[in-house]
């Protein structure tokens, strides 16, 4: 799909290109297993192109998910609707994934990016060596009944091992399992914020307090729960493990 999308932009282009004469640099190398080696320019142009798939990729392939859904539920269990903002909980997220992610980040560049720069391989054995770690790390954290879910959608009737699965089963695999461990997770959190919620009810009811609103009353005391069990540190610590670190 990308080698599509760079062929009909240097289409559009072609004119304007033969024009300024930067067609020289413009060069596509075939090797001799049949494969094609893409000119700087060309590289650059595909760089460009993709960035705008950066982010789903990011929120997609990462652990970025399943975080920001965790908070998301969390900040709904103790009754706080803008607090913190969302700004607040995707920067959480954003910089929650690069520390989990690192590990992978760092197969990555001992894999690929470092031996690219150095000219050891070529941009599409770079590309396969990095495919490598992060299939690893996806497939991790994929329950096999979704990835069985998704092979037999795409027509895949028999899988040796889920490593032969490609990337275009892995990936909505991958998400699914994400939204399932983030519920799961979400739901552990809120089971304590809904007893707080239950007791203040009870007694307020009990109270003869109808037109108290029982939210009103337990907000305090969720906030000060979250604070004695240093609930930030928890939640935190929870969804790094979740992913296997420290463990």
């Amino acid at each position: 799909m990308l080698k599509w999308i760079i062929l009909s932009v240097l289409v559009l282009l072609s004119p304007s290109l033969s024009a300024d004469q930067g067609l020289q640099a413009l060069t596509v190398t075939s090797n001799a297993d049949g494969s094609q080696e893409y000119s700087v320019t060309l590289q650059v142009l595909a760089i460009m192109t993709a960035l705008s798939f950066i982010p789903a990729a990011v929120i997609m392939m990462t652990s970025f998910t399943r975080i920001i859904v965790v908070l998301a539920i969390l900040r709904q269990a103790i009754g706080l609707q803008q607090t913190p903002s969302n700004q607040v909980l995707v920067g959480m997220s954003v910089f929650m994934s690069i520390f989990i992610m690192t590990p992978i980040y760092n197969q990555v560049h001992e894999r690929a990016i470092q031996p690219y720069l150095n000219e050891e391989m070529t941009s599409l054995v770079a590309l396969e060596q990095a495919k490598e770690p992060i299939k690893a790390f996806m497939l991790s954290q994929t329950r096999v009944k979704d990835l069985e879910t998704f092979a037999q959608i795409a027509g895949i009737t028999q899988l040796n091992k889920p490593e032969d699965a490609p990337f275009t089963v892995i990936i909505p695999a991958f998400i699914t399992s994400e939204l399932q461990t983030a519920f799961i997770i979400g739901f552990m959190f809120f089971i304590p914020f809904l007893i707080v919620d239950l007791v203040v009810a009870s007694v307020l009811m009990a109270m003869g307090m109808m037109m108290l609103s029982p939210m009103i009353v337990s907000l305090p005391f969720k906030i000060m729960l979250f604070v004695l069990v240093d609930g930030w540190s928890l939640v935190m610590g929870t969804l790094a493990k979740s992913f296997g670190l420290g463990s």
